[in-house]
């Protein structure tokens, strides 16, 4: 089962990243860019075939290691 990860900073956290993107668009002259917010994306394929069991071990690992929950947000999609 291929299980993908979408890891982003919580609102308010700065993201220094997604500011040098917004200002690098409107140095383009891409004015409309009000907001620019960096993100990672996980991909994993597992073994597991069950809808259910696969969600709480994606769970578990974001909560063991691939998310830092006091800054980070994620969302799992399948």
């Amino acid at each position: 089962m291929r299980v993908i990860l979408n890891v982003f900073l919580k609102d308010g956290v700065l993201d220094p990243q997604g500011k040098a993107v917004e200002k690098a668009l409107h140095a383009l002259n891409f004015k409309q860019v009000q907001e620019v917010k960096v993100a990672k994306q996980i991909q994993l394929t597992l073994s597991e075939e069950d809808r259910d069991r696969a969600q709480i071990a994606v769970q578990k690992m974001c909560e063991e290691l691939l998310v830092n929950k006091v800054i980070e947000d994620f969302e799992i999609l399948f």
